[in-house]
């Protein structure tokens, strides 16, 4: 990574599923090993500062001096996360143009990408014509989320090409839906999806999460993080490596925390390295 890179993971529309798939590319680019940093919009309670109480900070975006602190901030040391509250990722878009940083990215002097999550209703498909003209320039992720096993009109080629096809030169991605145990039970752990598949609590420690909510997790986590490769997210940010999947997943984790000390899934399907402790 040679340039300061923002992502911004947003809808205007409510309950489509931002902050879910922002967990999700947070623990797939820590996968790359690439610093990240979070900022979390839900102000001033947060959501996904819950989930990265370290690396993530609750910020008012409405608020000039809370946006110096994130993009005066931007530099090529870290990926700049910024998970958009509901009904603010329009505003969002055009301070960034008013304060010329898509100037910087037009000039190359700064990497940008808008995954944008919609849902199936009429009202989350008519954002995609209004958000597109600000993708210009950097890349424009539209999210497909079939958390409710929507079917986005596919059904209907018409319907589905007079929304989709306003923007044409995004690059589409499916989000698949989680099994509802698996959510409400990572959900209630308050841990990245990595630490929860690896049974590991949010301090490290080794944890008692069901082997079998963890297997749908890590099913579900590796459908999301090929369709990251397939994209080529891992090449935006730096990783640049292309994870295979393993057909096979060895063994879960010891429980002896003095051996084992946490995994790292690095595979769509998922790889994943035991680190010794120290």
């Amino acid at each position: 990574m040679q340039k300061p890179t923002l992502i911004v993971v947003g809808a205007d529309k409510g309950g489509v599923g931002k902050t879910t798939l922002s967990r999700t590319i947070v623990d797939y680019i820590d996968a790359l090993q690439v610093s990240i940093r979070a900022f979390d919009t839900e102000y001033p309670q947060g959501t996904l500062k819950r989930f990265y109480p370290k690396t993530c900070t609750i910020v008012d975006m409405t608020s000039v001096s809370d946006q110096m602190k994130v993009f005066d901030s931007l530099n090529e040391k870290s990926v700049t996360l910024i998970d958009v509250r509901a009904g603010l990722l329009s505003s969002m878009l055009s301070s960034l143009r008013d304060m010329g940083f898509f100037e910087l990215v037009k000039r190359d002097q700064a990497a940008f990408a808008l995954v944008h999550v919609v849902g199936s209703s009429i009202a989350s498909l008519n954002e995609i014509g209004y958000i597109a003209p600000f993708l210009t320039n950097g890349q424009y992720y539209l999210v497909k989320n079939y958390v409710n096993d929507t079917r986005f009109f596919d059904w209907d080629y018409k319907t589905y090409k007079s929304y989709f096809g306003e923007a044409p030169s995004a690059n589409e991605i499916v989000s698949p839906k989680l099994n509802e145990m698996a959510f409400e039970q990572i959900d209630l752990a308050s841990v990245p999806f990595t630490s929860f598949i690896s049974n590991k609590d949010a301090n490290g420690h080794n944890a008692e999460f069901s082997f079998v909510l963890r297997g749908y997790a890590r099913h579900w986590l590796g459908e999301i993080w090929a369709e990251y490769d397939r994209v080529k997210l891992n090449e935006f940010v730096g990783g640049g490596r292309r994870f295979e999947p393993r057909r096979q997943q060895e063994a879960m984790e010891s429980r002896d925390a003095d051996k084992v000390s946490s995994l790292r899934f690095v595979a769509a399907g998922i790889d994943r390295k035991a680190e010794s402790a120290r």
